[in-house]
């Protein structure tokens, strides 16, 4: 089984939520596994359940400590732990928007709301208030403000005629410990997950000018121009041809480069099996390293050695300004 993504669960209180992952992780097909359990809280009832179940702990009480110092402190132990992640759990502090920037991507927190229905607090009274018919709960991504990142996933939740919010609230635990752990899974895991790639490459494809999408030999292709004048810039391939990788096919300069990339990154680069003797290469997409910005560097590159000139001179004069 490829490795698993290993995140760190910061917690404030009992940490349901926490021991959701936690035993969810133990699954074996499970891709990631929980390697701290940190607090701002040291009396956190949720840290005794991690030391008993062998996961790390930290504490750093936020008293007395700027909130810049105190992220500081519990992203050193992150770091210290090796995750590559940071899921909130519970976690009732507001952070501030470096440590939020540097892990861009990287974050996720569960919200106990529909979103983008009632950030912040009191969402069940809210809801209720409200007349509405559902609550529930969202994972996203979390950003500097406030319960504002990509929803990853929901949850929904009837609102019974009786319910008061303390009622609502605990209908909705038990489904946030369904969703957290399976939505967790998925977002650290997608980088292995055809249909989520093929999802990204297509956007940043279709975004040059003049292109489209029409399948090749069984796999998705790119191409710019329309009509028998149009191009193939780009193909996205699940495995091809005996390659066990997922990859973006984009054309090189030639041979040699296509051999100079290969050699030097036999991790990143292959030559496929039926486009490589035009001088195509293989850049392998199931990578969790992934940088989605050589991606777009290769397809612009790509798009535009085989362009027509009127649109290349376009961007040649649009990249001047």
């Amino acid at each position: 089984m490829a490795e698993k993504a290993k995140i760190a669960v910061l917690i404030s209180g009992a940490g349901t939520n926490m021991a959701a992952l936690v035993y969810a992780s133990r699954i074996d097909t499970c891709p990631y596994e929980v390697v701290l359990v940190a607090s701002n809280d040291p009396d956190a009832p949720g840290l005794a359940l991690a030391a008993l179940e062998g996961i790390p702990t930290f504490a750093q009480a936020h008293k007395g400590m700027t909130r810049e110092a105190h992220d500081t402190a519990m992203e050193a132990a992150v770091l210290a732990a090796g995750a590559d992640h940071i899921v909130l759990a519970g976690y009732m502090r507001i952070l501030s928007d470096g440590f939020v920037q540097r892990w861009q991507g990287r974050m996720l927190n569960i919200h106990p709301s529909l979103l983008p229905k009632y950030k912040g607090l009191d969402t069940f009274a809210r809801a209720i208030e409200a007349g509405d018919s559902h609550a529930g709960a969202s994972v996203h991504l979390v950003t500097p403000d406030l319960d504002s990142g990509e929803v990853l996933a929901q949850a929904r939740v009837v609102i019974a005629p009786d319910d008061t919010p303390a009622s609502l609230a605990e209908r909705v635990r038990f489904a946030e410990h369904q969703l957290y752990p399976r939505a967790v899974a998925d977002y650290v895991s997608r980088w292995r997950n055809p249909a989520w790639l093929l999802e990204e490459l297509r956007g940043r494809a279709l975004a040059l000018p003049e292109t489209s999408e029409q399948e090749s030999f069984g796999s998705a292709g790119f191409r710019v121009g329309t009509g028998k004048s149009g191009k193939y810039f780009a193909y996205f391939a699940d495995r091809p041809h005996g390659h066990e990788r997922i990859a973006l096919l984009v054309k090189t300069s030639g041979m040699d480069e296509l051999h100079a990339l290969v050699e030097d990154q036999p991790e990143t680069y292959f030559k496929p099996a039926f486009y490589g003797a035009s001088g195509w290469v293989g850049l392998a997409l199931d990578r969790p390293d992934l940088d989605w910005g050589d991606v777009d560097a290769w397809l612009q590159r790509s798009w535009r050695s085989v362009a027509p000139k009127r649109l290349t001179r376009m961007m040649d004069i649009a990249d001047a300004f």
